[in-house]
Parts: structure tokens; C-alpha cells; sequence
């Protein structure tokens, strides 16, 4: 029963340790916003400022694995490249280590977790009034207490005189052996918990309390770094070789770096023990989170001018299929162990919502091709085509929405959270856009079939009025995912209200030529033909509103 307790306890402990990082993140995460996504987009800059982006984001987030499957995400979707995401897997490996001084300052030298449940308390005060507008802050601040609460009762749980763990000790009796035992233990607890951060939190904990020697710990901080790759590699099933490079990036730059440490383990210790005032046993703490961020700063130093020839690299491992050609469209929300980041998902799919732009752009100029080639040259080059694009627009339509459902659930800010009904409204809106095109080139098709007449000057009618409907969508195009001012939205409504005065004036000739025993399925069509063209400029203004209110 005393085993089951301990057990039960240290479950106990290590959740309320998780679930306080997790809301610390959550919390700074919200408070950041928009900043956070602005910084994401430095991303797309050179190798430093890469380094940079990946070693703060995970400061804040706390898990080196998290971003990295980020990155896979976005290297997937062409926001980034390969080259550009080894800068940030560096730095991202130096950014993880923030926790170890958190909790080696905070847990074991101010002992703040005598102060743990007022500082809980106050978070939550922060949360409950909601006038004050600090509920992200408070959320955070909430984490902030749990963690050190989770931190001291995993504390007291180990507490060598209980003797229910000290088993563990015996592990580092092995002599080099002891070492391979330290890894393969520190892989296996951060693949499980999905975080060196808290895994090293673990062993600071361990250590401190003298469950395990200063060697026995270092090897498992040493394993954690190659444990920390689950995430990127769950994260790069079935997608692109581009997404899997990305990953192998993360995975053969850690195992690099613990075969290195393992190699050197002896002198690599004389050299933290150098470095760090004390001797281990007094000062073990210190010691590990030293291990922990001497380590990866110097193997991702040493890595940083090399950027390019890692990324070639991979390319030797991953080959391209020449014969890959897409048949469905996929974008799957890849899940890091609870540790998502809101702004990069967001990013995401905004840029899934351009491609989505992208498509309805080729496809309106493949149909304008109809008016002006009205022949079986259309149907035979172009219907096909478009005939994919359109099933391939609903298949973005329904997983862009599942996508979207799915952030919902993550930690946003008001901010973010009425971004992403903005964004499915636009989804919704650039859906129905290509059913238009596909309606017109129907209509189009018929009336290239039924071998139908039109006068050359109705034709010529439809010219400006195509045009109108073009520049709708450009003008879309060129402000999407941003927010449209006044002036913008001015612009779009004189858009609209041209092309609904052309309408006007075009259904009305059609009707007086009806009234004058024109042939009636002709002009019925050419009505269809005007209507859904109408159709296709309100649904461009309704992005444009939306837009607005981005």
C-alpha cells in the first residue's frame, strides 16, 4: 500500500508540475497575441534571425519538441524552408533550457513554493474580474503557482527518507554502463511527457533530494534531448519530404548531440564543474541546469554557420518522388502533447486561406477564357481542370473548417479568437466563389453544346463587366489575411455597386430582346450568365467586409 501511495503521489505531482506549465504558456501566449504571431513571421529571415524566432518561442512555450513540430507544420505548407528551420531548431534547443533556471532559482534557492498558493490565488483573482482585463495574465500567473506547487509536493514524494524510490540510486553504481542506463531512462521520460523542460525539472527535483548522483543525473539530461524528438516526428507522418527533412533536421541534430556528450561525458562534466561555482554535491542544481544549457548552446553554436549543408544533407536521407502529384487536398491538425502554440496554427491557416485565394484566381481567368474562345476548345483544355479545382475547393472548405474548429480549442486571445471566425467566414465565401466559376463554366459548356447564338455586341457587353468582377477579386487577393481600413472597404463598395448598376442594365436589355421574340432559351442563359457573375462579386465584397473587421 506505502508503494501504491508513493506512486499515486508522484502521478499526482508530475500532473499539477504539466498542467502548470501548460497554463503558464497558455496564459503568456494570450497575452502576447498578436505580437507572438508577428515574431513568427521572422521565421522567413535569415539563418540569425531564425536562431532568434526559435530560441524565443521557446522561451515561452517551454518545449523545444512543440516548436519544432511547429516548423514542420509550416515547412509543409512552403511558409518556410528547410534551410530556414535548422536556424530555428538551433535556437530552439537553446530556448528549452529556460525552465531548468526557472525551476533551480525559483523551486530550490527562493523557495517560492511557500508563496505558491497565494501566487495561485492572485492569478485567479486576476482571472475573475473581468473589468480589469487581465485574464491571460492571471492564467499565467495561476501556472506559474502550480508549477512550484507540483514542483514541491514531487519534493516531498522522493524524499530519500521515505526510501520508497531510492532504488533509483542504485542505477549509477554501473560504472559507464550507468551512463547508457541515464539516456536511454532520459529518452524514454521525455518521449513520454513530451518535454526536456519537465523532464529536467524531474531530475533537478531527483537530485536535489539525493536520489540520484550528479553523473547519473547529467546522463539523464543528456537522453532528454533525443526524447524531445517525438514530437517533430509525429508531426511529419505523411506529409511532404520537405516536412520530413525538417524533422530529421531536429532528430540527427540531437542524437549528434548526445553521442557527443556521451563520447566526452568525463571531460565535459570537469568543464561544467569549472564553470560552476561549488562542488556538485553542494550545489547539484546549479550544476544540471548549467549541463543542460552549456551543452546545447555550444552544439547549436558550432551547428549555426552550417544552416545549408544540414538542410542538404537531409536531402540525402529524404528523396523527393518526381512522380508525386497531389490528389486531395491535406491539412491536419498536428497535436504536441498539449503544448500548441495558438499564433503559429493561426498562421497556418491563413496561409492555407491565400492558397484558397490562389485557386479561385485561376480558376475565374481559366473560365473569362470561355467568353472569348465560346468553342469546344473550352470544354475540351479547360472543364476538366476546372472540374478538379472545384472538388478540390470543397475539400479545403471542409478540413479548413475542421482546422479552424480545432484551434478554437486552443489558449487564444479575444483577438484571436474573432480572427477565426473572420476566417471561416472567408473560407465560406471563397468556396462559394468557385462554385460560381464552376456554375458559369456549366452554363458556358450548355450553351457551347446547345450550339446557342449570341449577338457579338452582348458578348462585348460582358467585357467591362467581367472586368469589374476581376478587379473585385484582385483587390481581395491583394488584402487577404489583412485588415481592410476605410478607405479600402470605400474602394470595394464602388466595386460593387458597378458591377450591381452593369447587372442592372445587362438583365435589362436581355428582357426587352425577350419581349422582342428573341430566342428565349438563349437569353435566359445569358440572364444565368449575368447573375452568376453578380454572384460572384458579392460574395468578393463580403470578403472585403470581413476583412474590415480583421
Amino acid at each position: 500500500m506505502n508503494l501504491v501511495s508513493t506512486v499515486l503521489q508522484l502521478l499526482g505531482s508530475l500532473a499539477f508540475l504539466l498542467y502548470g506549465m501548460k497554463m503558464l504558456s497558455d496564459g503568456i501566449q494570450k497575452s502576447a497575441g498578436s505580437k507572438l504571431q508577428t515574431a513568427l513571421g521572422w521565421m522567413t529571415g535569415n539563418r540569425v534571425l531564425a536562431f532568434l524566432t526559435g530560441l524565443v518561442l521557446t522561451f515561452i512555450i517551454q518545449s523545444s519538441g512543440a516548436t519544432t513540430a511547429m516548423e514542420v507544420s509550416f515547412v509543409n505548407a512552403g511558409l518556410m524552408t528547410v534551410e530556414q528551420s535548422v536556424g530555428v531548431t538551433l535556437g530552439a534547443n537553446i530556448g528549452t533550457t529556460i525552465t531548468a533556471w526557472l525551476v533551480v532559482f525559483f523551486g530550490f534557492n527562493f523557495k517560492i513554493s511557500a508563496f505558491a498558493i497565494p501566487i495561485f490565488g492572485f492569478g485567479y483573482f486576476l482571472t475573475s474580474f473581468k473589468k480589469i482585463k487581465k485574464q491571460s495574465l492571471g492564467e499565467a500567473v495561476m501556472g506559474f503557482g502550480l508549477l512550484f506547487i507540483g514542483l514541491d509536493w514531487l519534493s516531498a514524494t522522493i524524499d530519500p527518507d521515505k526510501g520508497a524510490l531510492n532504488f533509483l540510486g542504485h542505477f549509477a553504481d554501473f560504472g559507464a554502463l550507468s551512463v547508457a542506463i541515464g539516456v536511454v531512462v532520459g529518452v524514454i521520460i521525455t518521449a513520454l511527457i513530451h518535454s526536456s523542460s519537465a523532464e529536467s525539472a524531474i531530475v533537478i527535483t531527483m537530485a536535489y533530494n539525493r536520489l540520484i548522483p550528479w553523473k547519473f543525473a547529467a546522463a539523464l539530461v543528456i537522453g532528454s534531448n533525443l526524447g524531445s524528438c517525438i514530437d517533430a516526428v509525429m508531426a511529419a507522418l505523411h506529409l511532404s519530404a520537405d516536412a520530413k527533412r525538417t524533422a530529421l533536421v531536429h532528430v540527427l541534430f540531437n542524437t549528434a548531440t548526445v553521442i557527443l556528450a556521451c563520447v566526452f561525458f568525463n571531460p565535459f562534466l570537469a568543464l561544467i564543474d569549472k564553470i560552476v561555482p561549488g562542488t556538485p554535491e553542494g550545489n547539484i542544481t546549479y550544476h544540471i541546469a548549467a549541463l543542460h544549457t552549456i551543452l546545447k548552446t555550444i552544439t547549436s553554436l558550432l551547428c549555426l554557420p552550417f544552416t545549408a549543408q544540414i538542410a542538404a544533407l537531409t536531402k540525402l536521407f529524404v528523396k523527393d518522388n518526381p512522380n508525386a502529384v497531389p490528389t486531395e487536398y491535406i491539412l491536419e491538425f498536428s497535436e504536441t502533447g498539449g503544448r500548441e502554440n495558438a499564433s503559429a496554427y493561426i498562421i497556418r491557416a491563413e496561409k492555407e486561406i491565400q492558397d484558397m485565394t490562389v485557386l479561385v484566381t485561376k480558376m475565374f481567368e481559366k473560365v473569362s477564357l470561355g467568353f472569348k474562345n465560346r468553342d469546344e476548345t473550352f470544354i475540351e483544355e479547360h472543364f476538366e481542370d476546372l472540374t478538379k479545382q472545384e472538388d478540390f475547393a470543397d475539400q479545403m472548405k471542409e478540413k479548413l473548417t475542421r482546422y479552424l474548429l480545432s484551434c478554437s480549442h486552443l489558449p487564444l486571445s479575444a483577438q484571436q479568437g474573432d480572427s477565426l471566425s473572420i476566417m471561416q467566414q472567408i473560407v465560406d465565401d471563397l468556396e462559394e466563389m468557385t462554385d460560381d466559376c464552376y456554375n458559369v463554366a456549366n452554363l458556358l459548356k450548355k450553351s457551347i453544346e446547345k450550339k446557342m447564338e449570341f449577338r457579338q455586341e452582348d458578348m462585348d457587353r460582358l467585357d467591362p463587366y467581367l472586368d469589374l468582377a476581376r478587379q473585385s477579386m484582385y483587390f481581395v487577393s491583394s488584402n487577404i489575411n489583412k485588415h481592410l481600413d476605410k478607405d479600402g472597404l470605400v474602394i470595394a463598395r464602388e466595386i460593387e455597386t458597378q458591377i450591381d448598376v452593369f447587372r442592372h442594365n445587362l438583365k435589362k436589355v436581355a428582357r426587352r430582346r425577350l419581349e422582342e421574340g428573341a430566342n428565349v432559351k438563349s437569353e435566359l442563359l445569358y440572364i444565368d450568365l449575368v447573375r452568376q457573375i453578380e454572384k460572384f462579386g458579392d460574395k468578393a465584397y463580403s470578403i472585403a467586409n470581413a476583412l474590415s473587421q480583421f
